[in-house]
């Protein structure tokens, strides 16, 4: 796979290589970096109120990126489990056009899951800020 990420900052380049690591690419041997725009991974933040509009309003695929020990304190209701580290692998299982909404606890693993899905083809995806937290914190339940 060959990824063009646009900008030089030595700084974000660390992030973003450190990203890569974290959605399950281990070996980065280069990373090829050109002053071009090239959309890597693009994908929406929604609001815990935008996530109940949207499940209101149409059929959505809700994504929990966070691990089995997680998952086992509780999760958001129509959550299906898929932990970061096995995305990659079992990305071929998700429907790429369905609305696919990722959460994690508190938004940073899923935002990762949410990009990595972008930059493999899925047209329409979202990331949930501030995760079950912000859930929770909403005073929605919690199965």
């Amino acid at each position: 796979m060959i990824i063009v990420y646009e900008g030089v900052d030595g700084n974000r380049h660390e992030k973003f290589k450190g990203g890569l690591k974290r959605t399950g690419c281990l070996r980065i041997r280069r990373i090829h970096i050109e002053n071009r725009k090239i959309k890597v991974g693009d994908y929406r933040n929604i609001t815990v109120a935008e996530l109940l509009a949207l499940q209101q309003q149409e059929s959505i695929k809700l994504i929990d990126v966070r691990t089995d020990a997680e998952i086992a304190r509780g999760k958001i209701p129509e959550g299906e489990p898929l932990p970061l580290h096995l995305l990659p692998m079992r990305m071929h299982d998700l429907d790429k056009s369905a609305k696919t909404v990722f959460y994690c606890q508190v938004g940073g693993r899923s935002a990762q899951a949410a990009a990595f899905a972008a930059a493999n083809g899925f047209s329409d995806v979202y990331n949930l800020q501030g995760g079950i937290t912000a859930w929770a914190h909403a005073g929605l339940p919690i199965a």
